[in-house]
Formats: structure tokens, sequence, C-alpha cells
């Protein structure tokens, strides 16, 4: 498991849905106080922020042009001049990894559907984050190397394997020795961040040790981290040096604050109709963007008492386009299903505050049911505290929900700079990365194994002859099995044999399943993971060679290494998920 060790410096890049940044802290600062952590602060138009947005824009010959603000304001411009359309403009496109299976080659679509290799895409954005941060630190320190500092990247938990394999590449690609490089579950991270917590938002516990004082040894607690994207929730356990366990598989959806704006994007398109919005964005970006700033804003801002109507400036180019294609905009509010709670005048949307409440709705009650089938969860019935963080649990209705839902018997602890406290948690589990002790398995994982064929155990279709002997196909071998806690670095290993004289390679194949005991790699619960290809010295006849696999559980990623039983030798393989 690599840390920052003797690393100068710990930097954190917190790639998100709608937003990233970065965050560093010294080897000196941390030891004398860890959360002495600086950030950096993004400006875009009317905004200052800690966290730039996750855009990206490449030129004809998708090279590097621009990331965050300066990639949103620049593709606007171009738009505006009608010279966009040779350009690749991505932004909120860390979806693609949670949404479908991942390979190497996957592509991604950009603003006008044109299509490139997605891993270029990631790298540019990691990369200039790195190039960033690193210039930070140089401006700072003189004489400052590469080499000096360890970086922490931060990935959902409930992200597959190949997932979080496609963001290591990503980050080498973009510079980052592999090395170098460890990877963080974002839950994890706010869970780290929060053991230093002075207090939380609701003032309580002003101890410098606050969180001791409020979850003690042997408690559990929830961390809920609801991000741009994602909901992702972890739940661990503290003991009394610190270390954290994880009390059950990680698990999450897509109920982030991403999911409110399509509800706002849905709500104008039933009123201006969805080829005026489709236009808008197309034809005048920079106006949909401000649009969608100015959401942001309201969106932060609605309380759960509020009386006085939520009022959204209108962009002149959409008034026009309703104009051209549906007449005037008060004919259509009065034709959409919004007739009476919104009011139009003077470019303004005069927006009830019951309709826009009823915009988080869908998403708020998606994660409450998902948050009740986990508290039926018998290892969960003594479990007092939720904290919440991420950008997205700084909203008063989210909180407010919370609270109504499950403030009767548990305390909601949402800590101060609850959006940073992935980031920032980064930073401190990049330093101490043993802080998690132990972690629960989302899958069984298993390699798939030939065993002597037996007419008791197996079916006639999977009999199979090599080497003539025969043997049984696509039988799951069991490392381990979903829901099992491990500790980090907890190794399982299987002895092998070259099943021919002439092989080369021994290739296994590692599956993954839902189900604790699945029979075979063909049964619907099972997908393939991935292949591990060790090479062999060559065999002679009569020969055995023997192979010791061994799996490395318990951490962030899945570690793999084979030995040579004869020689002893570690024998080099390749652990390819993508």
């Amino acid at each position: 498991m690599a840390g920052a060790g003797n690393k100068l410096f710990c930097a954190a890049i917190d790639f998100g849905t709608t937003y990233s940044g970065y965050a560093f802290s010294s080897k000196d600062d941390y030891t004398k106080e860890p959360t002495k952590i600086n950030t950096n602060i993004w400006s875009g138009s009317k905004l200052l922020s800690l966290k730039a947005p996750t855009a990206v824009l490449l030129d004809s010959s998708q090279e590097f042009v621009a990331f965050g603000y300066e990639a949103e304001n620049k593709y606007s411009e171009l738009v505006a001049d009608e010279e966009h359309e040779d350009y690749y403009y991505f932004h909120r496109f860390k979806m693609l990894l949670h949404e479908r299976r991942i390979t190497r080659d996957i592509k991604i679509k950009d603003e006008l559907d044109k299509e490139m290799e997605a891993l270029k895409v990631f790298q540019y954005a990691i990369q200039f984050l790195k190039d960033h941060l690193f210039k930070s630190i140089s401006d700072k320190i003189k004489g400052i190397q590469e080499n000096d500092l360890h970086y922490v990247l931060t990935v959902p938990a409930i992200w597959e394997d190949s997932a979080k394999q496609f963001m290591r590449e990503a980050a080498t690609r973009a510079g980052i020795k592999s090395g170098q490089l460890s990877i963080a579950l974002e839950p994890e991270a706010a869970s780290i961040y929060c053991q230093h917590l002075k207090t939380d938002r609701q003032g309580d516990a002003k101890e410098k040790n606050a969180f001791a004082q409020t979850i003690k040894a042997g408690m559990k607690y929830m961390v809920v981290d609801l991000g741009g994207g994602t909901a992702d929730i972890t739940v661990h356990q503290r003991y009394g040096d610190g270390s954290l366990k994880e009390v059950v598989p990680a698990s999450g959806g897509p109920w982030g604050g991403k999911s409110i704006d399509e509800a706002f994007h849905s709500f104008l398109k039933r009123i201006c109709g969805p080829k005026v919005m489709e236009e808008l964005r197309k034809t005048e970006l920079e106006d949909f963007i401000d649009l969608f700033r100015e959401f942001e804003t309201k969106k932060r801002s609605i309380r759960v008492d509020q009386t006085n109507k939520v009022v959204v400036t209108l962009p002149v180019a959409l008034i026009e386009l309703v104009k051209s294609h549906r007449g005037k905009m008060e004919t259509a509010l009065e034709q959409s299903p919004y007739g009476q709670a919104v009011s139009y005048s003077k470019q303004k949307l005069h927006i009830s505050p019951d309709t826009f409440r009823d915009l988080f709705k869908s998403t708020t009650e998606a994660l409450i049911k998902h948050l009740e089938r986990m508290f039926r969860d018998d290892k969960l019935s003594d479990l007092e505290n939720l904290i919440m963080v991420g950008g997205f649990s700084e909203c008063e209705l989210i909180q407010h929900r919370m609270k109504e839902k499950f403030g009767k018997h548990k305390k909601i602890i949402i800590p101060e700079e609850a959006g940073l406290a992935v980031l920032k948690g980064a930073v401190l589990y990049g330093h101490q990365p043993k802080a998690i002790s132990a972690r629960v398995l989302r899958r069984t994982y298993g390699i798939q194994s030939w065993p002597e064929w037996d007419p008791q155990m197996h079916p006639e279709s999977k009999k199979v002859n090599l080497g003539g002997v025969n043997r049984c196909k696509d039988v799951f071998f069991k490392y381990v099995q979903v829901g099992q806690q491990v500790e980090t670095g907890h190794e399982e290993s299987q002895v092998f044999q070259a099943l021919k004289p002439d092989e080369r390679t021994l290739e296994c194949t590692i599956y993954v399943s839902t189900d604790p005991n699945p029979r075979y790699v063909t049964d619907p619960s099972c997908q393939r993971l991935g292949n591990l290809i060790i090479p062999l010295p060559e065999i002679r006849a009569g020969q055995t060679l023997e192979i010791e696999e061994t799996m490395v559980f318990g951490d962030t990623e899945l570690l793999v290494r084979a030995r040579d039983l004869h020689t002893g030798r570690v024998v080099e393989t390749q652990f390819d998920l993508l």
C-alpha cells in the first residue's frame, strides 16, 4: 500500500463529475498540524471557488486547449463566433466510468457528438490539474522536484476495479509515476478527514478532538458522500488506535447534484420545448452555461421554509427562440404543466417554492429509500451517527429531509467545509494510508479453473480433454466472497500447474460475482474482470511446473503476484482489467 512515505509533499486530485480541484500539504505540516492543507482558488464568471468545472476543450487535432472555467468561457466564445465545430468540448464526463463496462479503447462523445478516445480526455484533465498543482507548490518552494511529491487520486467507492485501473492508467499517461500514485475512495477520504474535526455545522463539541468525543472507540458511523454525480456511502467502525474498519460493502447510486440540474433542464424543456433548449445549447452556449450557473446559486440557497418565489433570469436568446418556435413566453408557460405555479415577467421566471423544491424530490427520495434498506441490516442496528459530506450535502433541503427521516434515532453531523472533506481527506490518506485497516468486499473474486472431471459433480457439457486428462471447464475457484471483511493486505494464494509442455504463458482469467458461492464462471451472476498473464520458463516433457498465484485484497485496488515454486522466483505478471 503506497503512501507519501518520505516524500516532501502529499498532493490530492479530486476529479469530480461537476467540479474538480486539488490540495496538498507538506510532510512537516502534516506532522505538526494535519489539517493545515493548501487549496487553490479558481475564478470564473462572477464566481470564486475552491474547485473548477470538470470541462476540457481540445482543438481539431485533439490537442489540449483549456480546462475548467477557461474551457467553458473559451468554448462559449467559439460558439458565439461560429468557430466551434472543429473543437472538442467535454464536460461532466466522469459518470462514463460509472455507467458502462470499461475498456481501454472506450469512446466518449463531445458536446457535438464527435467521438474520441476517453482515456485521452481523462489524461488531459488530470495532467492540467497535476501541472497546475506542481506550479503552485514550486512557486512556494524553490527547487522542488516531481519526485518529491506523492499523488492521491480520488474515485467513488462504488466503482468497479476496471474503472479504478482506467483512472490509474490515465494518471500515468498524464505524467504521474505509478509508484508515486495512490487511489483513494471518496467516502473513506472524507471519513479520515472527519477524524480531525473540531466542530460540525451545528457548532457542537468545539474541543480539539471533537470527533473522538462524539464517536468513541468501538462505535460505528455512516459517511454519506453526496457529490456532483453520485451518492457514495460507507460505514466505518472506529478503533482505539484510531484505525477504521469498514462494516458493510460500500454502496450508492446516481443521486448527486447533477440529477437536480437534469430535473431543472427537464422543467425548462416542458415550458420552452425540447427543440428550443437544444438549440440554445448548440447556438448560444454561453447563455446556456450562465443560465445553469444561476440555477446553481438558487439550488444552493433554497430553504425549507421559503415562501417567496424563486426568481431565475432567462437569457434574451432563450426568449427569442421561444418566440420563434412557440410564440410569446407567456403563451408557452400557459400551455405547460406549470401555468399556475410559475409566472413570467421582464425576462424572469418566478417559480413557486414548492415547485422548485419538487426538483429535488426524486433524487432525495431515492437516496432515502437506499439508506432505509441499509439500516435494515443487523450489522447497522447500533449505528447512531451519520455524517454528510460532499458539495451536494450543503443543500439545506437535503439536510432537512435527512434529519426529518433519520434525525430521531441518528445524530446527523455536517462538518464545516463539507464540500472539501473528500479533497482534504485524500491528502490525509496519502500521509496515513493505513488509516483504513479493513474493508468489506463488494464482490466474490475467483478464477476460472480446470479440475479433473468428476461425473458425480460436473455436468457432461463441461467435460473437456486436456493432455489426455478429462477436465471440467469453467469452474469458479473462489478466493474471497462478497460481504467478507478482509484486513488491508489480506492475501489468498493457490498453486496451479502448467497443463501442457508447450505452454509459454499461464493465463488466468479472473472473475467476480454478486453470488457468495458461484459454481461456474458462466453463471448469470459472474462477470469477467480481467486476465492475469504469467510468463513461464521452458518445460521439459514429464516435468511439472507449479506456480503460486497470490491475490492481495483489502486495499483500494486489487493486487496480484505469482511465484515459481521450483525456483522461488517471483514471476513478473501482467494484470489487465481493461
